[in-house]
């Protein structure tokens, strides 16, 4: 089975065939012997969904099974950390789950989609995943696209929200702004000024469209800025410049630029222009 043409499709689709003749043997295991997966894409849990989860589970026990790999005498969670954390909290000792031989890509692959189809991640978590299964399986964005059921646009502007900078994207994980503050952010190539504008955004609980019209704010008032610098002549650019207006006795405009510059001489009749030329000896 190609596994990497099978995204998208729920995950059954992600299951190995060898995995699937296994697939309705369900063991109960000791819940002291499973362990979370470390290269989880989710990172951060509600606790107060774990509690509700938990209550659940003590009325109506686990519906769904875990799926778990074994790795020597324990067995990792491939999908299910939820159902597993809630079960530990409601003091279950033993839960059924379904033992899968897969490999570490198939293991990621299955969480991250378990994980998209719940809509489980927050948008830094789904970012971060995207990445590690792009770089993981040497795929596109385009492939990726394909592979999970999501445009690569909506691929594309997550992945971007990762050039955050760390503590605004912690900020995103907290949830104390929104991705679409985030996106906003990104207009910001200054770390410091992204920060410092999130604090903003929690302190005045500002929208994301005030948000962005503070942005276009400091766009404008330093492209304003930058024409004043621009315009501005250095002591030593106004030294000649004083000296060339008294040697030909009339204005002089010293225009200078990165690697480059020009001179203009104002003359005011031909007769002027030729004092001027007499002077240059042309």
């Amino acid at each position: 089975m190609n596994k990497k043409s099978a995204l998208g499709k729920g995950l059954g689709a992600l299951i190995p065939e060898k995995s699937q003749e296994n697939k309705d043997s369900i063991n109960t295991i000791s819940i002291n012997l499973i362990k979370p997966n470390n290269e989880q894409p989710r990172k951060n849990f509600d606790e107060e969904k774990i509690r509700c989860l938990a209550q659940s589970i003590k009325e109506h026990g686990i519906i769904q099974p875990l799926v778990l790999k074994k790795e020597g005498s324990l067995y990792t969670i491939v999908a299910g950390e939820r159902r597993w954390r809630a079960a530990k909290l409601a003091g279950i000792k033993k839960i059924p789950a379904v033992v899968m031989d897969l490999d570490d890509k198939s293991v990621l692959e299955i969480s991250l989609i378990e994980n998209i189809q719940r809509q489980d991640l927050n948008c830094i978590e789904e970012a971060q995943a995207y990445k590690n299964l792009i770089q993981e399986f040497e795929i596109t964005q385009d492939t990726l696209s394909i592979r999970i059921g999501k445009s690569r646009a909506a691929i594309a502007n997550c992945m971007r929200l990762l050039a955050l900078d760390k503590r605004v994207q912690q900020y995103l994980i907290d949830g104390v702004i929104t991705e679409g503050h985030g996106r906003a952010l990104l207009a910001l190539k200054e770390n410091e000024l992204q920060y410092k504008l999130s604090q903003t955004i929690i302190d005045e609980n500002l929208s994301v469209r005030e948000t962005e019209q503070i942005i276009k704010n400091i766009h404008k008032e330093k492209k304003n800025k930058n024409n004043i610098k621009d315009n501005e002549i250095l002591p030593y650019y106004k030294d000649i410049k004083s000296k060339l207006e008294s040697l030909f006795d009339t204005k002089v405009n010293l225009q200078n630029n990165k690697n480059k510059g020009k001179i203009e001489i104002e003359y005011y009749s031909e007769d002027d222009l030729q004092r001027i030329l007499d002077i240059l000896k042309l």
